[in-house]
């Protein structure tokens, strides 16, 4: 029988092969023949179900209701929009044929679906009584223009969720934008126990076709940012280029206003960048496929002993994700260190001296930390432990973001914390052509957003010698 190696790469000298390790010894992802996509495995998926389960009771609450639309675009629709299209079409994978039979009409793999859905949307929306539409899908999406992908990160076919909302105001339009971007914020810390900063993207990275962008950004122990999640508000562009309109209570005729918002399965990737280290995985419990694991230390005669108080044990643990490692051909030792490569939370180790004694040893993920608990107080504790492990998690990832949060007032020490791998913040005149000068003197480090939360402005731009308007957060990034 062949024995899994645990990860040979350390976190802080080679974060790239470390990565690399992590999300495939820990059995969250397969690679394809096919550069850029990959096989999300069950531990990997369970992760994006219980993401899912959180949007849709926040889409309930809101009225926003799940539809499909196909995957397949006919170009005509794609290019309706021409900043819209402008931005995608470097990344667009084109269907030309049927067998041998070229198809009389070119059909894009969706990168996104505005066009598509709003062209139906047009046939649907006639009244302000029609309004307001709102609706979500699950879905993949191909993007095929962009060199070294990394899983979960950059990958040419992904998973995600895209809401498409229409209104009849511009400011119910816009309230609702701040608001899903608030859900995102709560996806990553709640769930992912990763902390973000929320604003608005620069005119330069805001989504091609939207009147603004919001996102949410965080840093990762790579010493790059990672845009999160983006909200859009869309304005009248695509209402103008797809005649969606309505008569409103005047029975005149009015272009409507629109949203569109999603998050990917690389939200995924940062939570495991971020927690994890050189032992493997490190999962949230919030997200954890399996919360706790019960590994038996058996002898054959106590191991029907012992067997039955680890079902005693699962039987207490009900209402959370148990899984019973009773596995006869691996040592406890490799069981061990299975589990802790792939990142469960909380190990309860028991063996026939425990069971004489009545007692378990509780092992947390995160620290590492064992503590001896009365079989009895195991249901009290690991609920309790689980909180903890969560908070914990969360308030590790937020001293290190704040701590690599660096504010410069001259282009010198702009230049040097860049150079640190640290997240810059700097007052900023907000123009496309200064965002550009940054870009190519700074390697590519760029503007990540424009927090919500201002800091008084006063003097010159970061880099050219333009009043400030902003303030705003820069990095290099993925």
């Amino acid at each position: 029988m062949t024995k899994q190696k645990g990860i040979t790469a350390s976190k802080d000298n080679d974060f790239s092969e470390w990565y690399t390790q992590v999300i495939q010894k820990a059995d969250l992802i397969e690679y394809t023949d096919v550069s850029g996509c990959y096989i999300l495995k069950p531990r990997a998926y369970a992760i994006w179900e219980k993401l899912q389960e959180f949007f849709n009771k926040e889409l309930k609450k809101r009225n926003i209701k799940n539809a499909y639309f196909p995957l397949l675009i006919p170009e005509h629709l794609l290019m309706k929009e021409k900043e819209h299209v402008k931005g995608f079409s470097p990344e667009v994978a084109w269907v030309t044929h049927s067998g041998d039979t070229k198809l009389a009409e070119r059909l894009a793999v969706r990168p996104t679906s505005e066009t598509i859905m709003y062209d139906a949307y047009a046939k649907w929306i006639r009244s302000h009584n029609d309004l307001p539409l709102k609706l979500n899908q699950w879905c993949n999406v191909v993007r095929w223009e962009f060199k070294n992908p990394v899983p979960f990160l950059r990958s040419r076919e992904f998973l995600w969720q895209e809401g498409h909302t229409v209104f009849a105001t511009k400011k119910e339009a816009e309230i609702e934008v701040y608001d899903i971007l608030s859900v995102y914020k709560r996806i990553f810390e709640e769930l992912y126990a990763v902390p973000v900063i929320e604003g608005t993207k620069s005119v330069k990275e805001k989504f091609a076709g939207a009147d603004f962008t919001t996102s949410v950004e965080t840093f990762l122990p790579s010493g790059k940012a990672i845009q999160g999640a983006t909200s859009h508000h869309l304005g009248q562009n695509f209402s103008k280029a797809f005649d969606i309109t309505f008569l409103d209570k005047d029975s005149n005729k009015q272009y409507a206003w629109q949203n569109s918002w999603g998050i990917t399965t690389r939200s995924i990737g940062i939570m495991i960048m971020m927690h994890s280290d050189d032992k493997g995985l490190v999962l949230p419990p919030r997200v954890a496929p399996t919360q706790i694991v019960i590994v038996p230390i058996v002898f054959e005669d106590s191991k029907k002993n012992v067997l039955n108080k680890v079902k005693e044990i699962a039987k207490q643990l009900k209402s959370l994700n148990v899984e019973i490692d009773d596995r006869d051909n691996y040592s406890p030792g490799w069981k061990f260190n299975e589990w802790e490569m792939k990142g469960i939370p909380i190990r309860i180790e028991i063996g026939p001296k425990d069971v004489s004694k009545n007692q378990a040893v509780l092992v947390r993920r995160d620290t590492g930390e064992e503590k001896i608990v009365k079989i009895s107080e195991i249901k009290t504790i690991a609920p309790k432990m689980l909180d903890d492990i969560q908070k914990n998690l969360f308030n590790k990832a937020k001293k290190f973001m704040d701590s690599n949060i660096v504010e410069v007032e001259n282009f010198k020490d702009f230049v040097k914390a860049i150079k640190d791998k640290k997240m810059v913040k700097a007052q900023w005149c907000n123009n496309p052509v200064c965002e550009e000068k940054i870009k190519d003197k700074m390697g590519g480090a760029k503007s990540l957003n424009i927090p919500f939360v201002q800091l008084k402005i006063s003097g010159k731009c970061v880099c050219c010698d333009e009043k400030a308007k902003v303030v705003a957060l820069f990095a290099k990034s993925y």
